[in-house]
């Protein structure tokens, strides 16, 4: 199988394509307004310490300084926190309290002088007039690893719960941890190997004695290290799936990509190619056309069969139809071959649109537990493919399977797009009649009152149109048993089901 990259740099915006056997297989977004600094490393100086809050102020070159607390100075008494996983971010963190734990600390005046140059991290990033929060515990996050070059710890991210994979992966992570560093096993490393556990880990240590590299060359304030774009996290998660091309329609990212891979994955080959087409480059592989049907609620399949996705706050809900496909030798047979082909594509759909949490898929009935099973097989199969880690229960006697995939991203289809402003995400709106009726109920409202002599209606113009044309009967009679004057006009500007009723 082939596996190649298409990275597609425009104002504002890359993407990224994972295509496998010429199939697009994934599809990344980073959008460049909504890029944080959180993971950044810079050389720092010190330009205020504050011994009534054992704090100080950190000028990183950003335009507000940065703000370093006592406990986030490090210092031989915290050698053995305990650390928390962000598994958002990938990112490791000394738990509250330690330095107190440790036996006590000197203040801040006793760490830190005024002038003085830092490596920092930063932890948080700035909030309105406050400045980024900073650390001196530095964490490098790869796909299975996070690296804590300048504390000895080993730890498990909680959310691996199984005690028997846990003590192998910590046994496997001792063996490899380099001396006078710290290692935390993050969620994917479950049922990892060590030759992969081993590549991340060469990765990272390679980046630590880059960012120590640069830290010696330059002068405070200066960015030392910025967390991996887009591009480079593909690059580095993917490697142990040897990427064959990764192909940049961009030369300076192009000539990013290629030092990246010439310094972390020098002894595999990954060649790094300009991209010099004539069509832009998401064109000229038809994947333009394929995130417009990423958009699409049906898919068809070959056969003539579709599925249907519909996704809501709660879970995504998935119907498989044998629409045009009739079949040769009988109904079993017909449903049989549907639902092994839409459990196949069912799988990939997942994963290209990245679906999480809970999923409800219905299959079509079939008579027989071997049918029932076959496809099942066939949909766990096709899960295997997909990083992100999926479990599903069986096929009930409903023909239902109920799974839960791991939320690694955004969904797709809500990264582009928004709810409708129109009908309010809700999906659908009143209909004609349904607003007709409202407003009609509205009006006979006014027989109460003795005043009005004439009821002006402003509605939207297909309202308006719906009332004067299909219940123009029912107008008129409703002006006879009011006694009174019905004006009916339009306004464009009104949504469907928006409407005035005034009495004058």
């Amino acid at each position: 199988m082939t596996t190649d990259l298409l990275v597609n740099v425009a104002a504002g915006e890359t993407r990224v394509a994972l295509l496998e056997n010429g199939i697009l297989s994934e599809l990344y977004y980073e959008r460049y307004r909504e890029l944080g600094i959180v993971g950044n490393i810079y050389m720092g100086r010190v330009v205020k310490v504050l011994p009534g809050m054992d704090a100080a102020f950190v000028d990183i070159g950003l335009e507000k300084a940065a703000f370093l607390y006592i406990s986030d100075v490090q210092q031989p008494g915290a050698a053995g926190a305990e650390w928390r996983e962000d598994e958002e971010e990938g990112y490791a963190l000394p738990t509250a309290g330690v330095l107190e734990e440790s036996g006590g600390t000197p203040g801040i005046v006793g760490l830190l002088s005024e002038n003085q140059e830092l490596l920092v991290r930063v932890s948080r990033e700035p909030i309105g007039t406050k400045g980024a929060r900073i650390t001196m515990y530095y964490s490098l996050p790869g796909r299975y690893l996070v690296l804590l070059p300048t504390v000895e710890h080993i730890g498990i991210s909680r959310k691996i719960e199984d005690e028997v994979e846990r003590q192998r992966l910590r046994t496997l992570v001792g063996d490899l941890k380099p001396e006078g560093m710290g290692l935390i096993v993050r969620t994917a490393a479950e049922g990892r190997d060590r030759g992969v556990l081993e590549q991340d880990l060469t990765f990272l240590t390679k980046l630590w004695q880059t960012i120590q590299e640069t830290q010696r060359q330059c002068r405070a304030p200066s960015l030392v290290y910025q967390d991996l774009r887009l591009p480079e996290r593909l690059m580095r998660d993917l490697a142990a799936g040897d990427i064959d091309r990764v192909v940049v329609d961009e030369s300076s990212t192009y000539e990013r990509l290629r030092d990246f891979a010439a310094t972390f994955f020098a002894e595999r080959d990954c060649p790094v190619e300009r991209y010099r087409g004539t069509q832009p480059l998401f064109q000229a592989y038809d994947i333009e056309m394929e995130i417009n049907r990423l958009l699409d609620h049906k898919v068809w399949l070959r056969s003539g069969g579709y599925i249907v996705i519909e996704s809501t706050e709660a879970l995504t809900a998935i119907d498989v139809n044998t629409g045009r496909f009739v079949g040769k030798r009988n109904l079993e047979d017909t449903i049989l071959k549907t639902n092994l082909e839409a459990a196949k594509e069912i799988a990939f759909q997942l994963r290209l649109r990245n679906i999480g949490g809970i999923i409800i898929i219905d299959f079509i009935d079939m008579e027989t537990l071997e049918n029932r099973d076959r496809v099942f097989h066939a949909f766990e199969e096709a899960l295997k493919r997909d990083k992100a880690k999926a479990k599903a229960l069986k096929i009930s006697e409903l023909g239902m399977v109920e799974m839960t995939r791991e939320r690694t991203r955004k969904n797709l289809s809500r990264f582009l797009c928004e709810p409708c402003p129109y009908c309010e995400g809700r999906g659908v709106v009143k209909s004609l009649a349904t607003v007709g009726y409202e407003i009609m109920r509205e009006l006979r409202g006014y027989q109460y009152i003795a005043e009005v002599r004439e009821i002006v209606v402003e509605a939207s113009p297909e309202v308006a149109d719906y009332l004067c044309d299909a219940e123009a009967l029912a107008f008129d009679r409703l002006e006879s048993d009011l006694g009174r004057k019905i004006t009916i006009r339009t306004r464009e500007s009104l949504h469907r089901e928006e409407y005035t009723v005034t009495g004058q």
